[in-house]
């Protein structure tokens, strides 16, 4: 199992990223926060592509990103090859995005989620496995339509 977290919010999820970075802490992951680092405005698309970026490029890694509904940087994200990035909104979806497909970075909205149940679904998101089978079809399909977009040099 991964237990290195890249993790980042803009600020209408910074609260809920120091809230979970505490819980990483507590449940013995490694992570890398990528801002933002108060609650002053940002671009979710620059700290959604930072997560996305190490995510990609290192294998090791998983990724949580949090803004204020988990849409905008969830659609970031995805635009990394290599990227599965699920928006998630209770504990089926995040349960389906790692079981089903291999989801390896999770979108939350910090201003829609309490707390607590933002807790959960890290939690049960980090802990989640692939189940393959044939669910691992389906991913490899996905991850060739992505390469048929990949501009090669």
């Amino acid at each position: 199992m991964k237990k290195k977290v890249a993790i980042a919010s803009d600020h209408g999820g910074f609260e809920l990223k120091e809230t979970i970075k505490k819980q990483l802490t507590e449940l013995g992951y490694e992570y890398l926060d990528f801002g933002c680092h108060n609650g002053e405005s940002v671009d979710y698309p620059d700290v959604a592509f930072l997560v996305g970026e190490c995510v990609a490029t290192h294998d090791d890694y998983m990724g949580i990103i949090i803004d204020g509904a988990g849409i905008g940087s969830g659609m970031t994200a995805n635009k990394i090859p290599g990227v599965r990035c699920a928006v998630c909104w209770d504990l089926s979806s995040v349960i389906n995005s790692r079981d089903h497909n291999n989801a390896n970075v999770l979108s939350i909205g910090g201003q829609s989620l309490g707390a607590g149940l933002a807790k959960q679904m890290v939690q049960t998101w980090l802990e989640t496995e692939f189940s393959g089978g044939r669910h691992d079809r389906r991913v490899t399909k996905i991850m060739e339509i992505e390469s048929r977009f990949i501009k090669r040099s």
